[in-house]
């Protein structure tokens, strides 16, 4: 005797209403996938920026700036970090957008699939990345509370 779950015992199937919401959420994930790649390469030029601003100001400083370039290339450095950790979920949602089109566009089912792949990666990502936040949140509040309960009790 098989065991089924609930949702294997019948087949789904998506409505005109259930498509017509898909055809719109994928032009505005396209929208804003292509909006994040915008916005990756403003950071990037930002952090290419940032790390020759701090060269020509080392420079012009001489030997009166004690970290020499280090200040500008470390901020430029943290900049391109942050359009790496940017670009994954753009990605996703980029493709998630062009997928879905695609997909309605052509009546093919297996491109629709890879969408739904693209959309479960890009949530899958920011879930992941939401706890690493909220990890380092939690962390830098009890830092602060160990650091103030030790100031105070000098």
């Amino acid at each position: 005797m098989e065991n089924n779950s609930a949702f294997e015992s019948f087949e789904l199937q998506l409505t005109n209403e259930s498509k017509d919401f898909l055809r719109e959420a994928g032009k505005w994930a396209n929208f804003l996938g292509i909006l994040g790649f915008v916005g990756l390469g403003l950071i990037v030029i930002v952090a290419f920026g940032v790390m020759a601003m701090g060269n020509a100001f080392s420079s012009a400083m001489g030997a009166a700036s004690p970290m020499g370039g280090l200040g500008g290339a470390l901020v430029g450095v943290i900049y391109l970090l942050m359009a790496l950790l940017y670009f994954f979920p753009v990605l996703y949602l980029y493709r998630f957008g062009s997928r879905v089109k695609k997909a309605f566009a052509n009546n093919d089912s297996a491109m629709l699939t890879s969408s739904f792949e693209s959309l479960k990666s890009h949530y899958k990502f920011v879930g992941i990345l939401a706890i690493i936040m909220l990890s380092f949140y939690a962390l830098a509040f009890i830092i602060a509370i160990v650091g103030g309960l030790a100031a105070a009790s000098m």
